[in-house]
C-alpha cells in the first residue's frame, strides 16, 4: 500500500495504558491490540512501517493517510481497541506522545527502538523473540519523502 508522494506525515507515537496496568500481559488483549493495529492498516486509514506492544504502552512509527489526523489514526487505534476490548474500566492514558520523523536516518532510528525495546526491557534476549512486534515481519516501507 502506498499514498501519494506528497504525503510527508510520518511520526513515531507512543500511548500508554491508564495508570500503567500492564493490560497487554495477557496474550489475548495484546493479539486484539495487534489485530486493530493491522485491520485499520488494511483499511488505509495509515501506513504501518514498525510497532511493539509492551505491557502497559505501544509504540508505533505511522504515516497518516492523507485525508487522515495524526488524532484521527490514534483515535482509530485507541478508541478502536477501546471500543473491541469492551472494558468497563478507562483503557488509555487520554493523551499520546508523539514526534515527527524528517530524515531517513531519525526513521531507521525510530525502528531500531521500537524492535528493540522488549530486549531493553529484559523480556526476551532478541527482538525477533518477541510476538508482539514488527521486527523480523514486512509492513509498510518507508515512504518516500525521507529517502
Amino acid at each position: 500500500m502506498r499514498f501519494a508522494s506528497q504525503e510527508t506525515r510520518t511520526y513515531l507515537v507512543t500511548a500508554i495504558t491508564a495508570e500503567r496496568r500492564s493490560l497487554f500481559q495477557v496474550t489475548a488483549t495484546a493479539e486484539l491490540l495487534e489485530r486493530t493495529l493491522l485491520d485499520y492498516r488494511g483499511q488505509g486509514k495509515f501506513l504501518l512501517h514498525a510497532f511493539v506492544i509492551m505491557p502497559e504502552h505501544f509504540h508505533a512509527l505511522i504515516t497518516p493517510a492523507p485525508d487522515v489526523s495524526l488524532e484521527k489514526a490514534m483515535q482509530f487505534i485507541k478508541g478502536g481497541f477501546s471500543f473491541r476490548l469492551k472494558s468497563k474500566h478507562d483503557v488509555w492514558m487520554r493523551s499520546f506522545n508523539e514526534s515527527q520523523i524528517l530524515s531517513e536516518e531519525k526513521y531507521i532510528s525510530c525502528v531500531r527502538y521500537i524492535e528493540e525495546n522488549p530486549v531493553r526491557r529484559g523480556l526476551v534476549a532478541t527482538a525477533n523473540a518477541y510476538p508482539f512486534s514488527s521486527a523480523g515481519r514486512s509492513l509498510d516501507s518507508m515512504p518516500l519523502h525521507l529517502h
